[in-house]
């Protein structure tokens, strides 16, 4: 165990002395929790292998799952990578700053044990005021996975990253409330046409408007084997069991309030994760709304903190609604599908 320090920054306007702290920490081979515009990230130095080791174990993370490189600025990307490929620099000039990580082909200065044992490495560049200005004070790249226990949802804040990481590492920066709630795009570009191996805060539509033509990564459907190490495990899920309804919203409804019915009459404890539009409509449960599915932004900003709040209410069955796949809604509902383990019900 480890004494976990918890310090508020300003989001906006990071305060030097705190950020030195935290970068001292990281050049010394610590641990620190941060947030990004995603979720918040597990920092440690990216090119030291130990730190790598550390990350892997306060996380429980599978060891064959890689890291994903965070840097401030495209000097840093020049000395991990190969090359930059063309596709990769308009991506850059678009979104970077922002919630996409780019796959290269990595330079030997990147240890295996932050790339799981790849050649490649995955990169991004965020666009959070404090994330950047700790990496520019450390002076290295910080790799940082989500800082949550393997499996568990992802943290928005920073109550979410002491709940699960309290005592196994240095400090955690509290810079509030993240604004995407979802992690980042992940873009393999090796092939003619780019694939996406984890859909996120960068949508389809959007790459596509730079890039012409982009595929999803067959294996993010149930029972296909994934391009992405990291997409074939057990992500974001609540302690309890969870069922995805898809279909119309009425049906939705109709069902979800059956299936409600029918599990509080087995003496079960049952939340209900609706939306705004339908939150009315429901008539038994622990009902929460995650936001508007006409702004699935905010949506996607609140289903890890819901699911954590079903977890502290201690629910035996969490019902869910299904929303539109177009824009970031494609994000919300692959992690959706791997919070219920892929029980989906289509009304």
């Amino acid at each position: 165990m480890v004494e976990t320090k918890i310090i508020t920054v300003d989001k906006n306007r990071p305060e030097k002395d705190k950020i030195k702290k935290a970068a001292e920490i990281i050049r010394k081979g610590g641990l620190v929790a941060f947030p990004t515009e995603t979720v918040y990230g597990l920092g440690g130095n990216a090119l030291d292998e130990d730190a790598a080791k550390k990350i892997y174990a306060a996380k429980g993370r599978p060891q064959d799952n890689p890291l994903i490189v965070h840097i401030s600025d495209i000097l840093q990307l020049e000395k991990l990578v190969k090359e930059i490929p063309e596709r990769a620099k308009l991506l850059m000039d678009k979104f970077w700053p922002g919630p996409l990580t780019i796959i290269f082909n990595k330079s030997e200065v990147v240890p295996f044990g932050t790339t799981a044992g790849l050649d490649t490495v995955a990169i991004r560049m965020p666009s959070h005021a404090v994330a950047l200005e700790l990496i520019k004070e450390a002076g290295v790249p910080i790799a940082a996975p989500s800082a949550n226990i393997s499996g568990k949802p992802s943290p928005v804040c920073a109550e979410d990253v002491a709940e699960d990481l309290a005592g196994r590492i240095d400090m955690i920066l509290d810079g509030g409330k993240v604004m995407v709630g979802v992690e980042s795009t992940v873009l393999d570009l090796s092939e003619k046409v780019p694939i996406i191996l984890r859909p996120g805060g960068v949508t389809r539509e959007q790459l596509e408007e730079v890039l012409g033509r982009v595929e999803l990564d067959p294996g993010l459907a149930p029972g296909e084997k994934p391009r992405s190490p990291g997409q074939k495990y057990r992500h974001y899920a609540p302690k309890a069991p969870m069922t995805l309804v898809e279909g119309s919203i009425d049906n939705q409804v109709k069902v979800i309030n059956e299936l409600a019915e029918k599990l509080e009459a087995e003496g079960l404890k049952v939340g209900i994760m609706a939306t705004a539009q339908t939150r009315h409509l429901y008539t038994r449960g622990h009902i929460i709304s995650a936001g508007d599915r006409t702004a699935p932004l905010t949506i996607s900003s609140n289903i890890f903190s819901i699911l954590r709040k079903f977890d502290r209410m201690e629910v035996d069955q969490i019902l869910a609604e299904g929303i539109s796949k177009e824009g970031i809604g494609l994000a919300v509902m692959n992690r959706l599908y791997k919070a219920a383990g892929y029980n989906v019900l289509k009304v």
